[in-house]
């Protein structure tokens, strides 16, 4: 389904009853392994007993930085548990990386192993959520591991950063090929017309298959407009129920 969002009263009111940043959320760090590198993550969780239905959140091309965990509580204010990777720093990956480093896959991916180590949540099946780059991750992950019950890509790239230009304009990522479990892609309307058709590219190809498929797109929405500094009131109230409709989405996906 497509949906361009409508912003009016229904949005106003998400933006009265929705909870806050979950600022006392339960934060904690962790360490796991890929071979001799060592991956530092965030563990969150939220208020009440688990286990906890659990997310993997693939953080943008920025890196992890203050916007990064911002988005993170905005999954935790919603009852999710988030296993959020640093997976820059680790192998000396600068902010806003021209280059995919492939290894860096891998390092993602690990967290779902550690994630089973964790009692508070549920981690037969998660949800993957990828933000910019990170959503290139979510769908790679989405086609390797049988752990990933959805997938949630806010603006996300649909194609290997490191593919030749014909790839990039024309083609996604063949990994697309071999999702089978619901995916939802939630895009602003005047984000950067290569990457808004890369995700409709995307979308096409998951419902030609007859995947549970979602495609959010926000009218007067620009680029990363849920952690812009200069937000315009329509995109504050597209990241709120941006972050209510994934949390719906993510919750009914890992209840099957």
């Amino acid at each position: 389904m497509i949906s361009t969002a409508r912003i009016g009263f229904s949005l106003l009111l998400a933006a009265m009853l929705a909870p806050g940043l979950a600022a006392g959320a339960g934060v904690r760090d962790l360490t796991y392994r890929n071979g001799d590198v060592e991956i530092g993550a965030k563990l969150y969780l939220p208020q009440g007993r688990g286990p906890h239905p659990a997310v993997l959140y693939v953080h943008a091309r920025r890196g992890w930085d203050a916007e990064a965990d911002a988005q993170v509580r905005r999954f935790v204010a919603h009852g999710l548990a988030v296993i959020a990777p640093d997976y820059h720093s680790p192998r000396f990956i600068p902010a806003w990386p021209i280059e995919h480093d492939p290894a860096t896959e891998k390092d993602v991916e690990l967290a779902i192993d550690a994630l089973k180590k964790i009692p508070e949540v549920r981690s037969d099946r998660i949800c993957v959520a990828g933000f910019s780059r990170g959503g290139y991750h979510a769908v790679v992950l989405a086609a390797r591991r049988s752990e990933v019950a959805c997938v949630v890509t806010w603006y996300g790239h649909m194609v290997n950063p490191n593919a030749p230009e014909p790839v990039q304009v024309y083609r996604y990522a063949p990994e697309i090929e071999k999702i089978s479990v619901p995916v939802m892609f939630i895009v602003g309307e005047e984000e950067q017309e290569l990457r808004r058709t890369g995700i409709r590219r995307a979308y096409y190809a998951l419902l030609k298959r007859g995947v549970p498929v979602e495609l959010l797109m926000y009218p007067h929405a620009r680029r990363a407009f849920d952690f812009r500094q200069d937000q315009r009131e329509e995109e504050k109230l597209a990241t709120i129920d941006a972050a209510r409709r994934a949390a719906d989405f993510i919750k009914a996906a890992l209840r099957r």
